[in-house]
């Protein structure tokens, strides 16, 4: 499992739709540009679906950077 070397940035104010699949999204998309591999961003996808909203938001925080 390869985490980036640097936890990227994600701007989470203004996400619009779905704020599960927004959030789970930009922070997926921004492990992958940072140079995360497929098994660590399963990981996060994973552990971002276990609880609440709240819950994904921690998660979100444990994983990137969060403006």
């Amino acid at each position: 499992m390869r985490k980036p070397e640097k936890r990227p940035t994600v701007r989470l104010v203004g996400e619009n739709g779905n704020a599960y699949y927004g959030i789970m999204g930009r922070v997926k998309r921004a492990l992958r540009s940072a140079g995360a591999d497929q098994e660590y961003i399963t990981k996060y996808l994973q552990e971002s679906m276990t609880g609440d909203y709240n819950h994904l938001l921690q998660t979100a925080l444990k994983y990137v950077e969060v403006t």
